[in-house]
């Protein structure tokens, strides 16, 4: 256990031991945070602890905020999810797809306790659901990429084959395909959502497996570090990722939860929060990207910001048909767009990503 963890865990017990020794109206309201990685991955944790802090910032001593780092997905977040419950937490959010199982069993346990976990599709009436589609902003990029690429390889390090992450590789190679019809993706799987090691090997692979730009859904800045070792392009994930390779970093896909979780504890505090599915996307802000490098010449640039506006004012959709999947079917025909009920689910490759999708 981490030095982090055992402090964290004696002051929970404490936070419970002393609950009763005032009146409820004295005390803060008081929100737990629980994160898959370290809040220094510089990624995906890091981004959900700037919201925590965004919201003590708003709400100064009305509020305390605890968080708790590197929670395996499984028994353990069950664990610490009941021990912030119990602790005498007004409000938990649970911040990866692994965690929805746990939260939903917590949440059962304490009716009293205000949940949100984000990714997953599981609610009650004291759970709210809440994602990004990241995958918007991964279709923007994939413009960008299509152009940039010279050897017609784009290497992706994928995290774990669920459907958000499916989302993310087809948005790419399908907006790629746009502006450079040879393009392919190579994936290759780490099986982790944290783990630079293994970061940095699958972009070492995949660069020299002929990938001259390195993407990825993972949340250390390994893979971009490498890219900008190897002298090949990187697109950032979840945050700005430029000073790890200011040359290699061609713009990163960020998650701004910030202004999500201010308003949702608001919410809970002033008792008119519900139990909600939220689904936010470049129009909304809770994804964005970041400034272009210099390198990117000027008219792809632009073809970027037209396809973003126009995924912000509905005249662009990342999934609008004819797709056809890598078994060579048809998945939507000309003139359709996927549903949300079939972006949710998807499990499949589109054509042209190389390799079979892990099962």
């Amino acid at each position: 256990m981490s030095r982090l963890r055992t402090l964290l865990t004696a002051a929970l017990v404490a936070a419970g031991v002393l609950a009763g020794a005032g009146t409820r109206a004295e005390d803060p309201f008081k929100v737990g945070f629980v994160y898959v990685g370290p809040v220094g991955d510089h990624g995906w944790s890091y981004q959900h602890d700037q919201g925590r802090q965004a919201v003590e910032a708003a709400y100064g001593d009305r509020v305390a905020t605890t968080f708790v780092e590197d929670v395996a997905e499984g028994p353990d977040a069950e664990r610490v999810i009941n021990q912030l419950a119990a602790s005498g937490h007004d409000m938990v959010f649970t911040t990866s797809f692994g965690f929805m199982n746990p939260t939903l069993k917590v949440a059962r346990r304490f009716p009293g306790v205000t949940f949100e976990h984000a990714t997953g599709f599981k609610r009650a009436d004291n759970l709210a659901t809440y994602s990004s589609r990241f995958y918007e902003g991964r279709y923007v990029v994939g413009h960008i990429v299509g152009r940039m690429t010279e050897s017609n390889i784009i290497g992706y390090v994928g995290s774990i084959p669920i459907p958000e992450v499916v989302r993310g590789i087809n948005a790419t190679l399908l907006a790629a395909r746009q502006v450079n019809p040879e393009v392919t993706i190579k994936v290759v799987w780490v099986n982790s959502w944290f783990d630079p090691g293994k970061e940095a090997d699958a972009a070492r692979t995949l660069i020299d497996q002929g990938a001259d730009v390195i993407m990825q859904h993972t949340d250390s800045p390994a893979p971009v570090q490498v890219a900008e070792e190897r002298g090949v392009w990187a697109v950032g994930q979840a945050s700005d990722m430029v000073r790890f390779g200011p040359k290699a970093h061609l713009t990163a896909i960020v998650d701004d939860w910030a202004p999500y979780y201010v308003r949702r504890v608001g919410a809970a505090m002033d008792g008119s929060w519900e139990s909600t599915d939220t689904w936010g996307g470049l129009d909304t802000g809770m994804v964005r990207l970041t400034a272009y490098n210099p390198a990117i010449p000027e008219d792809v640039a632009a073809l970027a910001e037209r396809v973003r506006k126009g995924i912000e004012d509905g005249s662009v959709h990342p999934f609008a048909g004819p797709i056809v999947n890598q078994a060579g079917q048809q998945v939507i025909g000309a003139g359709e767009v996927l549903s949300d009920a079939d972006l949710l689910k998807m499990n499949y490759y589109v054509q042209g990503v190389q390799g079979s999708l892990p099962r």
